[in-house]
């Protein structure tokens, strides 16, 4: 199988597109596949810009949209992990992986797939020490923290790869495994980017999760890039194999940014994804794991009671298996769930709300899996339901301290619910109970404020009748507000 493996695409794609077709018409080869390590900007529209931790001077929407909308389709299967230059609320619609447009295909937070009898894996985001023990947490609208911590790499996802018992063939990222300038031409590298001697001298070069995975699982080829330079090196492990490291350059003229490699594949499949059960097994062994906390936890080892090895058996694979209906190709439904971009000039884009896709959601349903945007939304909405709850008590304690006068007319029919218009609770009331306009509950004067009040059973407000919330997170269509 020929490979064309792309270091940073930064958008780029028709350029990309258009470099390969050279080359097969040039070469008179074809190309199976093409690998983007990162950086691949999967902007639908101006308001993914505004989910991208970069300048705004670095917000352009590139040629993706393209693909997207289905002006053009990818000539090549193509796959790609997350780096830091990315519309992050957009793969956060697919922590397990899945179609970003028609033929291209996203890993997700971590994954492993098949194509052909190779198996290739990947690790999205980079390693930031701070964020490396948290949860998932992170939800539009972004802040100026989270924006960044968003594509930052997580214990959990590590600790899943490292449940892999079966040999992988190709693994991405996007952070060089630290130390792995040793087994390279350092003296070269650091003439290219002699900024770079500081940080190797001080062990600071690289991502130590990363160099972890690299003499853990040991891949015959591992592909990254992030740092804008061409570079290979020779890893060798302790049994005598030997990974073949290549890091790739951004795609610009006069720069290293393609390579292509030829793995041997079973030629009898077809040039397709297909799912690696392994992979999904431990994804379902592992979903307990899952936190969206902005705190830190941590993975189980040996001296707790609690299960830590979660390589899978035969029967936890073969029970996967059944779930998947037997079969282990990844489904062509790609669904849009924004609007992409039009050529049209839009002066108010903003951070849209967070969605779930469908690709996910089916997934989930399939195998039993939990989805962290889900889970977090759905937290969101229960703080912010409690809160409003917590409020309308102490509103009702303040009512009392005013010694209101009892109202003339009896009210009825009061209830507390939930609707899809508010992420909170309102309460209706077939009288509402008016305030004078000299004096509001805080203090402020507000002319003809009317105020509402729950049903109180011994000093207790009725029970919470809550109804489906969020619901702009379980909408597919994209509408501006």
């Amino acid at each position: 199988m020929k490979i064309a493996v792309e270091g940073c695409a930064h958008g780029e794609l028709e350029r990309i597109y258009c470099t390969i077709q050279e080359i097969e018409q040039n070469e008179d080869i074809k190309i199976d596949l093409l690998i983007c390590c990162g950086d691949f900007q999967s902007t639908r529209n101006e308001d993914d810009l505004c989910c991208m931790a970069v300048p705004p001077k670095y917000r352009r929407i590139c040629s993706f949209y393209k693909y997207y909308n289905g002006e053009k389709i990818a000539p090549v299967l193509t796959i790609f992990i997350g780096g830091n230059h990315e519309a992050s609320n957009y793969l956060q619609e697919l922590p397990y992986g899945g179609w970003v447009a028609p033929n291209i295909f996203y890993l997700g937070y971590a994954g492993v797939i098949n194509i052909a009898g190779i198996r290739i894996g990947g690790l999205s985001g980079i390693y930031k020490a701070n964020d490396y023990l948290k949860g998932r947490f992170e939800k539009t609208p972004y802040t100026d923290s989270t924006i960044r911590s968003v594509y930052h790499i997580r214990n959990l996802d590590v600790f899943r790869l490292k449940q892999m018992s079966q040999p992988i063939d190709i693994f991405l990222s996007h952070d060089w495994p630290a130390g792995v300038y040793n087994y390279g031409n350092m003296e070269q590298l650091l003439k290219r980017k002699p900024f770079f001697k500081d940080d190797i001298e001080s062990d600071k070069l690289g991502s130590k999760p990363c160099q972890d995975l690299l003499h853990y699982l040991k891949p015959q080829f591992w592909f990254s890039a992030h740092l804008h330079c061409k570079f290979a090196a020779l890893v060798p492990h302790d049994d005598n194999t030997i990974t073949k490291f290549l890091s790739l350059d951004k795609c610009l003229p006069r720069r290293h940014f393609l390579q292509i490699v030829n793995i041997d594949h079973n030629e009898n499949e077809k040039i397709q994804i297909n799912y690696d059960l392994e992979w999904l097994t431990i994804l379902s062994l592992t979903n307990h794991l899952i936190n969206i906390k902005n705190a830190i936890t941590y993975m189980p080892g040996p001296g707790n009671l609690e299960r830590y090895d979660f390589t899978p058996t035969e029967d936890e694979k073969t029970l996967i298996f059944q779930k998947l209906g037997e079969s282990l190709k990844v489904p062509n439904n790609f669904k849009p769930t924004a609007l992409g971009y039009n050529n049209t000039s839009k002066t108010n884009s903003k951070q849209p709300p967070a969605k779930l896709n469908p690709q996910t959601v089916e997934l989930c349903n399939l195998i039993g899996l939990d989805d962290p945007l889900r889970l977090v939304s759905e937290n969101s909405s229960d703080s912010a339901s409690e809160s409003k709850v917590e409020s309308d008590i102490s509103l009702q304690e303040k009512i009392k301290e005013l010694k209101l006068p009892e109202p003339k007319h009896e009210i009825n029919n009061v209830n507390m619910i939930n609707t899809a218009e508010s992420d909170g609770l309102k309460i209706e009331t077939s009288i509402p109970i008016k305030l004078s306009p000299k004096r509001s509950l805080d203090g402020e004067v507000r002319e003809n404020e009317e105020v509402t009040k729950p049903e109180v059973n011994n000093g207790n407000p009725s029970p919470k009748k809550f109804k489906r919330r969020n619901a702009q997170i379980y909408s597919t269509e994209s509408h501006d507000s």
